[in-house]
């Protein structure tokens, strides 16, 4: 039989923080729950500033960032899914899928309970989140400790002040047009992003990106690198605010890259984006310098040579002559010879590197061969990324060439990388790519949504590890040395095996020894051919001074004496050159690891998160004073707007003829109902009913249902809880389940009510309040084997109380947990139901071992069997099923199998 395929993902050896997943939640205390401020002092003195519509009510007060906390909503482990797969598929049994998901730690209860205290940590796993990128990055520095862990931080702002072409609204949908109403995003988290960027236009934007860069300084150790990626609307602006952040003597470097096609323009055609490139502390940077080879329409001829220089800045302490061709030299003012003028210049003259181009001035000779390569420099022109290139999955997709250079630049395997703009998961697939830790987070569910398909599904080069046999024995060959003996753990940190080029420099020349031997040698030889030539020809020639060519009337014997002469120098040089390639030091080719092909990578174990579900995320308390101004009177603004409509609109179900309908609704005064009424059943009963308003810009969770529901049971209970939101938690149908009598409807508002009666009026929205759907599953089990189809979405009918179900057709991808145990959801089986076919790759790795049917499995609506749960007494245990539709919104499920 055939070997099977190895398949790996990288595994780090760093802890993170321990922090609670939201089946957990209720045992995070209220003290961890709290906001706890984090503050950033204002520094208006460090370099000339911008100003800007409000900067000064700004910089009066400090930047105050609230430290939330951040739950886990979903373990995820590529590697167990795929092994799992195929020894299914193979009738294998999947032993290994256990041992894998204790990657994510197999702790004690008390110790799994234990969060942000755990003193070790718990193991690395890499992270995708849900939420603001100032709030995360706050939480990330406050509550988890990473205040000066990140090594590098890759931005990606909006460029200009367009608004829908940022922002891809659904994932089957990514030519997003700006202009088109029924195109403009309608995720809460993203219309608040917006508002919070372009409120007042680019006063808003520079406030916004200001607050984030501070942050994220902090975020950076004292070697690490920020970089922003910007067009030539704002690339002066954001400049001027990264010298405000970072200090003007910190700037790098600012790089130009091709895009993918020119913008178009009334005059020329902009056809490159750019790079801002700072340090924490230039003086301490970390820098990995990047080699390109030099192209054909390069080539070089075997003496082809320019001329350097060999003197350095600064002035010696003595006087430096040097005498060459019988003349003596010396450095510029304010400058010294770069290598030793009593021992390495004189070498560099025997190596033939030295040529006189004034009476009192001498140059380096450097061949070109000597250099195969050429230093990345700040013009990138080969990153372009065709429009409708089959790798793009998001809109606003950067290439996959550009961060990974910012990445091998500046970060070395198991640094951690951070982007808190993730988009369609570039900075992600690059850094795990590369094996760097990384961290990545955004306000749009269905970026969140595209990336996590991406890297569930991504394959990657197996490269070799310098810790590990293969890579210790691909060293030996390298260096013509026998293998180490040493013990190997496969420590990332300890990075890979990196092809190698010579380059030939003059320092290596000045300090090589052998060209004084090899040039004695020889001149033994020369020596007397040279005096003889004179005496014959009647001169006094130097060893410089003699001529290639012989004279028109030269004897045969002169002539045959100059030829042997330059015979014996070729000779003499060319044993020098050797001697010189022999001992030439070697440049790290860091883009370029060796390979082992027989082996598949794919990625290692990453959770995806969410922040706290407040509420109201947009509170004093949890938002710098800068974006907090009025935003009670429009948070009031708000809840009365919701109250009218829902008493014009009642909840709708899909059907046109299923809609509850308010006989009376009035505002409410209490933390958590904020309206209360009556309606009158198909069979003529008034009921009473309470809602619950989630908040104007975030997700509506747990918390706030359990809240909810306390409330509406005291004193006059409500017949009918209505909890309205316009993103919920993907565990918000199971809490809704928990309150005996009390019918808690989960209702999702149209978010077309947060953009403004105009443009409701332009996309035609109907419905404004629609029941929030469940997942239709029918579990069926056999043997001990048990198996999952999904028929749709449940949708409840508010008239008469009856659940009916939904096509598939909205569906992405759907997750089961084969084995909940209700601290965690590991996706233990993942499909994918949506157009695309995000596993081909994997597919064309291992088609000798699986067949093409077998692969379909993988996207339909019908489970491949599993073994049946087991509670840890050895009861029937639970599986979870988690369901996600192309605008990203998820919901969960629970159920326990009999």
């Amino acid at each position: 039989m055939k070997n099977k395929t190895s398949i790996n993902s990288v595994k780090h050896k760093d802890k993170r923080a321990n922090i609670p997943t939201e089946e957990l939640r209720d045992f995070l205390s209220d003290e961890e729950k709290k906001p706890t401020p984090l503050l950033y002092p204002r520094d208006t003195s460090i370099d000339p500033q911008l100003v800007w519509k409000g900067k000064d009510i700004q910089d009066s007060e400090d930047l105050e960032v609230p430290g939330i906390p951040i739950y886990i909503q979903e373990k995820i482990h590529p590697q167990a899914i795929i092994e799992d797969f195929r020894n299914q598929i193979k009738k294998e049994q999947a032993e290994q899928q256990l041992s894998l998901f204790g990657d994510f730690n197999g702790l004690e209860f008390e110790k799994l309970i234990d969060f942000y205290q755990h003193k070790d940590g718990v193991k690395w796993t890499n992270r995708m989140i849900l939420g603001d990128s100032l709030l995360v990055m706050g939480s990330l520095a406050k509550k988890e400790g990473l205040k000066g862990k990140v090594q590098m931080i890759y931005i990606d702002p909006p460029y200009g002040i367009k608004f829908g072409s940022n922002w891809q609204v659904s994932t089957r949908k990514r030519d997003v047009k700006d202009g088109k109403a029924e195109e403009v995003t309608r995720q809460p988290e993203q219309v608040k992003a917006f508002r919070d960027i372009w409120e007042v236009g680019i006063h808003s934007y520079l406030a916004y990106l200001r607050e984030r860069l501070v942050v994220a300084r902090e975020l950076l150790t004292e070697t690490g690198s920020i970089f922003v990626q910007i067009g030539d609307d704002n690339v002066h602006l954001v400049r001027c605010l990264m010298d405000e952040v970072f200090g003007s003597s910190n700037h790098v470097c600012q790089i130009a890259y091709a895009t993918s096609t020119g913008r178009t323009s009334k005059y020329i055609s902009s056809v490159n984006d750019y790079i801002l490139w700072y340090a924490k502390n230039y003086d301490s940077l970390k820098f990995r310098e990047i080699l390109l080879e030099k192209h054909e329409d390069e080539s070089i001829e075997p003496d082809s040579f320019e001329l350097g220089d060999l003197t350095s800045q600064g002035a010696s302490n003595e006087e430096q002559p040097f005498e060459f061709q019988n003349s003596v030299f010396k450095p510029p003012l304010g400058r010294h010879w770069s290598n030793d003028y009593i021992v390495g210049m004189p070498r560099l003259a025997k190596a033939g590197r030295i040529v006189p181009v004034s009476k009192t001035q001498i140059r380096a000779k450097k061949y070109l061969w000597e250099r195969p390569t050429i230093p990345l420099n700040n013009c990138w022109l080969d990153t372009q990324f065709g429009a409708f290139a089959k790798d793009k999955v998001y809109v606003v997709q950067t290439a996959t060439k550009v961060i990974e250079r910012c990445i091998l630049m500046t970060t070395d395997p198991g640094d951690l990388v951070l982007d808190p703009t993730c988009g369609g998961g570039t900075t992600a697939y690059v850094a795990e790519q590369w094996g760097r830790r990384w961290i990545t987070c955004d306000t749009s569910r269905v970026a969140l949504a595209l990336a996590r398909s991406r890297l569930m599904t991504a394959k990657f080069p197996y490269y070799l590890l310098t810790d590990s046999p293969e890579g210790i024995k691909k060293q030996a060959e390298i260096a013509s040395q026998l293998p180490s003996q040493a013990e190997t753990n496969h420590d990332i940190r300890k990075g890979f095996v990196y092809k190698r080029v010579p380059h030939v420099t003059l320092k290596a020349i000045a300090n090589n020894p052998e060209i004084d031997t090899i040039y004695e040698k020889w001149q033994q030889q020369l020596e007397p051919i040279r005096t003889q030539l004179n005496q014959l020809l009647k001169k006094s020639w130097e060893e410089w001074e003699v001529p290639r060519e012989p004279g028109d009337k030269w004897s045969q014997e002169t002539k045959d004496l100059l030829q042997k002469w330059w015979e014996v120098r070729r000779q003499r040089q060319q044993e020098i050159d050797e001697s010189i390639a022999r001992n030439a030091d070697y440049e790290t080719l860091y883009d370029q690891p060796y390979e082992d092909k027989k082996r598949l990578r794919v990625t290692g174990p990453f959770t995806v998160e969410s922040l706290s579900p407040h509420r109201v995320l947009a509170t004093d308390e949890e938002r710098p004073t800068s974006e907090t101004e009025g935003t009670q009177d429009a948070s009031d603004q708000f809840e009365i707007r919701i109250i009218e409509n829902l008493r014009k609109a009642g909840v709708q179900n899909t059907k046109k003829d299923e809609r509850l309908v308010f006989d009376n609704l009035e505002p409410y005064s209490s933390t958590w109902i904020q309206a209360v009424g009556e309606y009158t059943d198909i069979d003529g009963n008034v009921k009473r009913v309470a809602v619950s308003i989630g908040p104007e810009y975030g997700t509506v969770g747990s918390d706030q249902i359990k809240e909810a529901a306390k409330e509406a049971v005291q004193g006059l209970s409500y017949d009918l809880l209505v909890v309205c939101g316009f993103t919920f938690d993907p565990g918000v149908a199971e809490e809704s389940k928990r309150y005996g009598k009390l019918q808690v409807l989960v209702t999702r508002m149209n978010p077309d009510l947060l953009l403004g009666d105009e443009l409701l009026k332009k996309t035609g929205s109907g419905n404004l309040f629609m029941v929030f759907g469940e997942p239709d599953i029918e579990i069926t089990s056999s043997d001990g084997k048990v198996t999952v189809t999904l028929r749709g979405l449940d949708i409840y009918d508010p008239t008469t109380g009856e659940i009916r179900s939904c096509s598939t057709d909205d569906i992405a991808c759907w997750f089961i947990d084969t084995n909940y145990n209700g601290e965690s959801f590991f996706v233990r089986h993942a499909y994918f139901t949506g157009a695309d076919k995000p596993y081909d790759k994997l597919k064309r790795t291992l088609k000798a071992e699986i067949d093409e049917s077998a692969w379909l499995s993988l996207y339909s609506t019908t489970s491949r069997p599993f073994d049946a749960p087991k509670s840890k007494d050895g009861k029937p245990g639970k599986i979870a099923v988690k369901v996600i539709n192309h605008y990203g919104d998820e919901v969960l499920k629970v159920y326990k199998v009999q």
